[in-house]
């Protein structure tokens, strides 16, 4: 069997800023709540942090030379906040405008188009010090902070992502406290879903009035559970899991309102002011999606919400996220039903195992290579039945800092030694050059 995509389909790999760059204290960056948030005790397996990660700071030409060795034909990174304005806002750091168009240039004289992410998780620490996401004014330092960087590198980029996984930001970062900032309130929660919401409008209506014609959209973790059995119980647990995890952040982009299950609830009440629903729903020109794993609920009475996860049989990665490629299957039909017309790319797919080197010195990861092909094949089924999918990006590029997990789960295609910096190309990397060059059958 041939793993076969149309000629103009894009394929490209996925990095964030702070778990790749390294080179915290350089060049005038400042503290993200990142740097803030490892710097705690026991926030991080084994105290770990970014402050070197994967040094692509200093090392981003031989990785975009491997990146052109495997035929990669797009890089999705993102722009890390205090680098380019290390307080949030006033004084432009030259040093990171410079780090960028250098960044973006060699991608360009390469051969690979340019994906930027405006927002991937590392808001500076003095806006986290004025309220972070859960005051209304960060959504605004947001819009200003878009518009510098359009302003300074439009030029050179394909297209932008707004902000990536708000779910991660509202529901990690603010009610379990498994992420930065570290906080656990379902007040707050509410508040830092509607805010970020309103920034991704913002951001999108600003590069409208620079002049830009360059593709924007966000990129969505969206769920949809699948439920447990088929009582009636357990598929309202599933429609309740869509509304909460999925639908507060993608019904105001696509549909201008938020979902009215949630209407009389009085603890879901957005703080919602006048023409915010209006700057929410922006025209975007692709919807982002990341996949990594697929979650059974059922009807609960203890859980707040109604619903609780439940066990899967289904083999796991060495996170134990279930492998299940059929439900990335389900949220492609979703979304493409929900927004039709809207072109939709995979913006992170991937799954971390336990890779080690060889006596022979090579990486040979053939469970990331079995995750891909069933991932593939699913992306195929999906554009043999209609749905607008135009590309696929593979999470990540190189080991790097996984959050909360320090640097335990290798995620890339790159196997990366973090006390030498050693680059290794894993056989995925070399599955993957085949998969671009069409020339995989398996």
């Amino acid at each position: 069997m041939k793993i076969e995509f149309p000629k103009d389909f894009l394929w490209g790999s996925a990095t964030a800023s702070y778990q790749v760059e390294g080179a915290v204290a350089e060049d005038g960056r400042k503290h993200s709540i990142w740097d803030s948030f490892c710097a705690v005790e026991g926030n991080i397996i084994d105290n770990q942090d970014g402050s070197i990660a994967a040094d692509q700071y200093h090392r981003y030409g031989q990785d975009i030379g491997i990146m052109r060795k495997l035929g990669l034909q797009a890089y999705r990174f993102s722009l890390a906040w205090p680098r380019i304005l290390p307080s949030g806002e006033g004084l432009v750091s030259e040093s990171g405008i410079t780090y960028y168009r250098a960044l973006m240039t060699e991608l360009r004289n390469a051969g690979i188009k340019v994906v930027a992410t405006l927002y991937h998780w590392d808001l500076p620490q003095a806006l986290e010090e004025k309220g972070g996401w859960r005051s209304r004014d960060t959504a605004f330092a947001f819009e200003r902070y878009a518009k510098i960087c359009y302003e300074r590198f439009d030029d050179l980029v394909d297209q932008w992502i707004s902000i990536n996984e708000p779910w991660c930001i509202a529901y990690l970062g603010h009610l379990t406290g498994e992420h930065a900032p570290g906080r656990k309130s379902h007040a707050e929660t509410i508040r830092v879903i509607h805010h970020i919401n309103l920034a991704h409008g913002l951001a999108v209506r600003a590069l409208r009035q620079v002049g830009s014609n360059t593709p924007i959209g966000p990129s969505w973790n969206v769920f949809v559970h699948r439920n447990a059995t088929n009582r009636d119980e357990d598929i309202e647990a599933a429609k309740k899991s869509l509304v909460y995890e999925t639908r507060v952040f993608t019904d105001p982009i696509l549909h201008g309102l938020y979902p009215k299950e949630l209407e009389n609830d009085p603890r879901w009440a957005f703080p919602i002011q006048k023409g915010d629903l209006e700057l929410i729903r922006q025209e975007i020109d692709f919807i982002g999606i990341n996949y990594y794993q697929e979650t059974v609920v059922e009807a609960s009475d203890t859980h707040e919400r109604g619903y609780a996860q439940v066990p899967t049989w289904q083999t796991t990665t060495s996170q134990d996220w279930p492998i299940n490629p059929d439900g990335l299957y389900r949220v492609l039909t979703w979304i493409s039903h929900e927004a039709p017309h809207i072109p939709l790319y995979i913006t992170e797919n991937g799954c971390a195992f336990d890779d080690e080197v060889s006596s022979d010195g090579r990486v040979h990861d053939v469970e990331r290579i079995r995750y891909v092909v069933r991932h593939l094949e699913v992306c195929k089924k999906a554009l043999e039945a209609g749905i607008p999918l135009k590309g696929y990006f593979y999470w990540s590029f190189i080991d790097n800092f996984e959050w909360a997990w320090g640097y335990g789960k290798r995620f890339g295609i790159v196997y990366c030694d973090y006390d030498t910096q050693t680059r290794i190309i894993k056989d995925s990397g070399y599955f993957l050059r085949d998969v671009i060059s069409n020339y995989l059958e398996y």
